[in-house]
């Protein structure tokens, strides 16, 4: 089962793919939310209700063509660094003892197949494959044994970024050299967390041009999506439609000699089993 924002001929909708089929749910009724997001809110998230909404709704055909990101307007996107043992390790840094937060802008976020822009003040633009939470239940202080009910779904991400930026600037722009626009792809859709029962055990991996960059599974994660949720619920109250981004395997062009940087050109594809593969070329920018 797959959800996602897309454009329709009459603006926005949600398409859900169910049993071999796509459909059409913003037209099933006119009460119906017009995005993810919304649809999260109004607690339409668990494979028993998207069924039920399927049965009613018409057909598309085929898979929508212009996708837009499953969520588009997140209050928050919250990052996770050095979260896979073998990424620290090519890094040449310990493992840490606790999760290394930090941020990325929403007006960074793209969809499947949108272009990722190259900025002229970065020649070091990488590409890290990770496996991005959404958050569907409100929650503060939320236990690890409970984590996993604030889940909504889960997406393919990549957390491009301008390491020149990250690492070189002043007081290292982590915030402004993980957001210039376009920096965020997601997508291409949803899959509800109903249907991932084991986040922590999903192959994953990235490629440019076809060649195979990361290789790795979530097992690897030094820190799970459940001790993720409750270590930073534990600062920030989680919202609906918030964004976790979990961190990314070894394989990063940084790391690699020589380094291997994004120009204008490639095509980064990020796949996570169970979900799906999200595909974005590569442009200069004007």
């Amino acid at each position: 089962m797959r959800l996602l924002n897309f454009l329709d001929v009459d603006g926005p909708a949600v398409a859900l793919f169910f049993e071999g089929r796509w459909v059409n749910l913003s037209s099933a009724d006119p009460s119906m939310p017009t995005n993810v997001q919304d649809m999260l809110v109004a607690e339409y998230d668990s494979l028993g209700k998207l069924a039920n909404l399927a049965s009613g709704a018409p057909q598309l055909g085929t898979q929508p063509t212009h996708i837009l990101p499953p969520i588009a307007a997140p209050q928050k996107i919250i990052c996770v660094g050095l979260n896979y043992r073998a990424h620290a390790i090519e890094t040449g840094q310990s493992i840490p003892d606790e999760p290394l937060i930090f941020s990325k802008l929403s007006s960074s976020l793209i969809g499947h197949e949108a272009k990722i822009v190259l900025p002229s003040v970065s020649d070091q633009v990488d590409f890290e494959a990770e496996l991005v939470v959404v958050i569907g239940k409100r929650g503060r202080n939320i236990l690890a044994g409970q984590a996993l009910e604030h889940v909504a779904g889960y997406c393919c991400g990549n957390d491009v970024s301008a390491r020149d930026w990250q690492k070189r600037k002043p007081g290292r722009q982590w915030l402004l050299g993980k957001s210039f626009d376009t920096f965020a792809p997601l997508g291409p859709w949803m899959i509800p967390a109903d249907a991932v029962p084991d986040p922590g055990n999903l192959n994953i991996q990235s490629r440019v041009n076809g060649k195979t960059m990361q290789h790795s599974n979530t097992s690897d994660l030094i820190f799970p999506v459940e001790q993720l949720i409750c270590y930073i619920s534990s600062v920030c109250t989680l919202e609906v439609g918030d964004l976790l981004f979990t961190g990314t395997p070894s394989g990063v062009g940084v790391a690699r000699q020589p380094p291997r940087f994004l120009k204008p050109g490639d095509r980064v594809e990020v796949e996570i089993e169970q979900i799906g593969t999200l595909a974005n070329s590569v442009v200069a920018s004007e």
